[in-house]
């Protein structure tokens, strides 16, 4: 949740600082970056997963994740977790997902672990990013297969929009 919290932010803080001779703004699904998150609840599991144009993240956030910015690739972030609120706690799970574009070429997106916090003091977090070429405007419809410790399977579809800057 804190990483999610965390990129929400910086993605804020990136699009306030666009200005000038902007064109005109994109619908609102592709400005707000609030917007690009998906949620699925299975019982006391909820799953969030955030498709994000890597340049509108923060050179912290970015090189956080170890990710290169570019107007022409989206990160995935993908997070599971068990109870709500403060009493969240992360769990380890296997992704698969691929991203489908408006043409119906199938991407696959190499999903990585990414660890952070003090597992000590119970702050650890674990998610689950990856990345996708993308060629605004587009399209992208994201397939995930969410693998739980134990065998719990899930799946989730959603699509997002792109527009060049």
């Amino acid at each position: 949740m804190r990483h999610l919290q965390v990129l929400f932010l910086s993605c804020l803080a990136a699009l306030s600082g666009c200005g000038g001779n902007a064109p005109p703004a994109a619908p609102s699904s592709a400005s707000a970056p609030a917007s690009q998150e998906a949620v699925s609840r299975i019982g006391d599991v909820t799953i969030r997963a955030s498709a994000i144009p890597t340049a509108t993240l923060s050179e912290q956030v970015a090189r956080q994740y170890g990710i290169a910015r570019s107007d022409a690739t989206v990160m995935l972030l993908i997070g599971v977790r068990r109870g709500e609120g403060a009493q969240e706690t992360a769990l380890p799970a296997q992704i698969v997902a691929t991203a489908t574009d408006l043409r119906g070429r199938t991407h696959p997106i190499q999903m990585r672990e990414l660890r952070s916090g003090d597992p000590s003091s119970g702050q650890a977090l674990l998610d689950y990013v990856g990345t996708v070429d993308v060629a605004a405007p587009d399209t992208l419809r994201f397939d995930v297969r969410i693998v739980r410790e134990g065998g719990a399977t899930s799946q989730m579809q959603f699509s997002r929009d792109f527009y060049p800057r």
